[in-house]
């Protein structure tokens, strides 16, 4: 069985039903045929960053993008590091 793939705005207009409309997360799982755990997670989502919530494929959060480009500087900035060191140790043969 594949595995379904939602939008952003059934996302949101499912956190909608429960939110707006008072009805329960049991029911509005019921209703639109989605497992009542995933609709809880996307009202925690929601809940947690309205405006970021819910970014799609292939789009991250904006913390997640620096995330992303602070690890690629840590990966270079090792990669330099290393070649220091390797630098160092040769030219401290050749003053021997």
């Amino acid at each position: 069985m594949a595995r379904r793939s939602f939008t952003r705005e059934f996302k949101l207009e499912a956190v909608r039903l429960v939110s707006e409309h008072n009805m329960s997360v049991a029911q509005s799982g019921r209703d639109l045929d989605i497992h009542d755990n995933v609709l809880r997670r996307w009202v925690r989502q929601y809940r947690d960053d309205p405006v970021n919530a819910f970014p799609g494929a292939g789009q991250i959060k904006p913390e997640q993008a620096e995330i992303a480009q602070l690890k690629q500087e840590i990966r270079k900035l090792k990669a330099e590091r290393d070649i220091l060191k390797k630098a160092s140790a040769y030219f401290a043969k050749e003053l021997k």
